[in-house]
C-alpha cells in the first residue's frame, strides 16, 4: 500500500470514489464493481462516510476490505459530525491497525434526523487535520471549484481553503461541469502562495434528478446546453448514463490537456461508466 501524498509526488493519480452500501447485498455487489475496476489499476480508491458518521462501520468495513483482499491503495473518508475526539483516535487507531494510511477529512453533513444529532468536538474540517496529522495519516481534504456553499464570499473561501490546504498533503474538489471553474480555482490558490495538489473530482452522472439534486447542494452550475441535453434522456436510464460518459470523458480530456496532477472519477459504485471513460481518453 502507498499514501496519497508519495503517490502525487511520484505522478499523475487516476483514482475513484465509492459510497457505503446500506444493505449486505449492496455491499457484495460493491465488491464485485471493485473487483471489475482493479484491472485498470487506480492509484488509490476512496470511500465515503454518511451524514453524521452513519455509516461509520460500512466504511471501515469496505476500506478494509479494499486493503486486505486487492491491490489498491483505499483511502477513508471521515467527516467531523458527531464525533468526539476520543471517537476520532478510536477511528483512526482502527485504521492504523489495518494498515490504513490515508484519509480524507470533511465536514460533512449533520444526520437527515434530527433525533440522531450527536455531540461533536469538531465545527469544520480543518478541526480534524491536528488530529489526523498527529496518527500520521496522509491527509486529504475538499475544495469546491465554485466556492463552497456556506460561504460568505469568494475571497473568504479562497482565504480559508488556502489555510487548510497548508495543513494537508492534497485537495479533491467537488464534481462541476465547466473546465474553468477548476482551472479559476487553481490560478486563485496559486495566487495566494499555495501549490498543494489538488484533484478534481469528475463524475459520469447515472441520473437527472439526482444529479441536480446534489449540483444544488454542492453549489455546481449545470450549463444551460447540458440541461437541455439531460431533459431530453430523461426517463431513459441507458442514453442518461452516455451522456453522463460523454460528458465525464470531454472534461476529462480538457483537464488532462492542461497537466492536472491527477483525476478522481465518482464511480457511483458502478464499473461500466469508468470503464468508458478510460476508454474514451485512451488510458
Amino acid at each position: 500500500m502507498a499514501r496519497v501524498s508519495d503517490l502525487l509526488a511520484a505522478g499523475r493519480t487516476y483514482s475513484f470514489e465509492f459510497f457505503p452500501p446500506k444493505t449486505d447485498g449492496a455491499q457484495l455487489s460493491l465488491g464485485h464493481t471493485i473487483a471489475e475496476l482493479e484491472p485498470l489499476a487506480p492509484s488509490f480508491v476512496s470511500v465515503t462516510y454518511g451524514a453524521g458518521g452513519s455509516t461509520r462501520s460500512r466504511t471501515h468495513a469496505i476500506v478494509s476490505w479494499v486493503r486486505r483482499e486487492t491491490s489498491i491503495t483505499p483511502m477513508a473518508h471521515l467527516t467531523c459530525q458527531g464525533h468526539t475526539r476520543a471517537e476520532v483516535a478510536e477511528i483512526l487507531d482502527g485504521y492504523r491497525a489495518e494498515g490504513i494510511e490515508n484519509v480524507l477529512a470533511l465536514g460533512g453533513d449533520p444526520p437527515d434526523d434530527p433525533g440522531d444529532h450527536r455531540p461533536s468536538d469538531y465545527r469544520y474540517a480543518s478541526d480534524l487535520l491536528e488530529d489526523i496529522g498527529a496518527a500520521d495519516f496522509s491527509i486529504g481534504v475538499a475544495a469546491h471549484p465554485e466556492v463552497h456553499p456556506r460561504s460568505p464570499d469568494r475571497a473568504t473561501d479562497r482565504r480559508l481553503l488556502a489555510a487548510k490546504l497548508s495543513r494537508a498533503d492534497f485537495a479533491i474538489t467537488q464534481f462541476f461541469f465547466e473546465a474553468e471553474h477548476y482551472h479559476r480555482l487553481v490560478d486563485e490558490l496559486a495566487a495566494l502562495g499555495c501549490d498543494t495538489p489538488l484533484i478534481p473530482g469528475v463524475m459520469p452522472f447515472v441520473s437527472v434528478a439526482g444529479t441536480r439534486r446534489m449540483a444544488a447542494v454542492n453549489g455546481c452550475h449545470i450549463p444551460d446546453e447540458l440541461q437541455a441535453r439531460m431533459d431530453a434522456v430523461d426517463g431513459d436510464p441507458e442514453s442518461v448514463r452516455r451522456l453522463g460518459v460523454e460528458v465525464a470523458t470531454a472534461l476529462c480530456e480538457d483537464l488532462l490537456d492542461h497537466d492536472v496532477r491527477g483525476l478522481h472519477l465518482y464511480a457511483m459504485n458502478r464499473s461500466t461508466s469508468i470503464r468508458e471513460v478510460y476508454a474514451g481518453i485512451g488510458w
